[in-house]
């Protein structure tokens, strides 16, 4: 008996139909497409995996739970049921968990889907299952929020509650700037605001393969620098390593990170969660989002592990199985940023001394375009992905790239 799949892709681009293709090439699925676009709009970008999905069902706004449900609903009668309803995306993450519910679909509820994407309440639960996050407050006025800057002091962090990574994200250094972010935010009792004590520390992440509630599978990485510094200086070339080495600071930190992915209720699926080790040792827990990473993090476990991350994680939230591979080499992704002054980019130099030196390491990249806008998003102008068989390796050519390419405004 087919299993019969719903992926939710908002628009037809090119990450999300690799998600597509790879549930189509499961055995004994039939896969339908929730989209805001249509049939002949899939035919254009790809004639062959429009011929092996079953239906593309409309909807005006795939982030509204009604409308999932809605769309939920005509696949049952067409299907006689639903059996997996998918999305990628951190915004699709409560609305699918409502369409599960209200159509009883197997899968991650709404009550989980809230765990893992309301910043308050996800501290709330870890806090109560004895695990180490911030201090937090969900705040609805400027004077919840001087209530508990007094409280933790200054700096500390501003950021909406169902934010993504670290988007819309201030940090707050005296009474003046928490006026100024409040006003932005404009917080209230319907439309609170997560405030946290601001933790200096080095941030890494963690990624795990949950299968009925036991992880059988985990990796992380590192950012340098954090992302909140990254949003607060845009000219500035960043990194994420994921090393070859499964060692210290991630095993020690692997109980943790998979005690609270379990206490939010994860059952089948792959977590990616941000975390800091401060100057003593100890680990505060981020953010945790019950998805695919993003930043390249997906490919870069693809190198590292001789996968295909996609298709693997594909089967473990359609069949149900993860099979672990070993790490076989180390990874990096540099994120190249424009500087200066300009509203074009205007040249990128380095690019022919990086590849002189680093080229045989890169395993894909994406380069500025010249004439292009500055895209003002924290990825970047451009990114090169690396590999090779040390870790040592892939930080010091992830350094020389950062030193060396630049972005040009003008």
């Amino acid at each position: 008996m087919p299993i019969h799949v719903a992926l939710v892709a908002p628009v037809f681009l090119a990450n999300t139909l690799r998600y597509a293709r790879a549930i189509a090439a499961l055995d004994d699925v039939r896969l339908a497409l929730i989209s805001t676009q249509d049939r002949e709009a899939l035919t254009a970008v790809d004639p062959e995996l429009s011929a092996r999905v079953d239906a593309v069902v409309p909807v005006r706004d795939p982030t509204q739970a009604a409308h999932l449900v809605d769309a939920t609903r005509a696949l049952q009668t067409h299907w006689g049921r639903v059996d997996r309803l998918l999305g990628v995306l951190e915004q699709l993450q409560v609305p699918l968990g409502a369409a599960r519910t209200a159509c009883g679909v197997p899968g991650m509820s709404l009550d989980v889907a809230r765990n893992f994407r309301d910043k308050s309440r996800m501290k709330d639960v870890l806090r109560a299952a004895g695990l180490p996050v911030a201090r937090h407050r969900a705040v609805t006025s400027l004077a919840d929020a001087r209530s508990f800057a007094e409280q933790v002091g200054y700096p500390l962090v501003l950021k909406p509650m169902e934010g993504v990574g670290a988007k819309a994200t201030w940090r707050v250094n005296d009474d003046s700037e928490l006026e100024r972010v409040v006003a932005a935010l404009r917080p209230s009792v319907l439309h609170p605001v997560q405030a946290e004590e601001f933790v200096v520390a080095t941030e890494r992440t963690f990624e795990a393969a949950l299968v009925d509630g036991q992880a059988t599978w985990w990796s992380g990485t590192r950012y340098h620098p954090t992302p909140l510094r990254v949003l607060e200086t845009p000219w500035e070339q960043y990194t994420v390593l994921l090393p070859r080495e499964a060692d210290s600071p991630w095993t020690d930190f692997a109980p943790i990170g998979i005690a609270a992915v379990q206490a939010l209720g994860l059952q089948t699926g792959l977590c990616h969660m941000e975390w800091f080790e401060r100057a003593d040792g100890s680990f505060v827990i981020g953010e945790v989002g019950a998805r695919p990473p993003g930043v390249h993090i997906m490919p870069m476990m693809s190198a590292v592990h001789d996968t295909d991350m996609v298709a693997d994680w594909v089967r473990l939230v359609v069949q149900g199985r993860f099979d672990p591979k070993p790490r076989v080499k180390a990874a990096g992704a540099v994120f190249f940023r424009a500087q200066g002054r300009g509203d074009r980019i205007v040249a990128v130099s380095g690019l022919d001394e990086a590849q002189a030196k680093v080229g045989a390491l890169v395993i894909d990249r994406s380069l500025p375009e010249i004439g292009a806008r500055p895209t003002g998003h924290y990825e970047g102008d451009g990114w090169a992905l690396l590999a090779a068989d040390t870790t040592v390796e892939v930080v010091q050519a992830l350094g020389l790239l950062v030193r060396t390419v630049r972005v040009h405004l003008g």
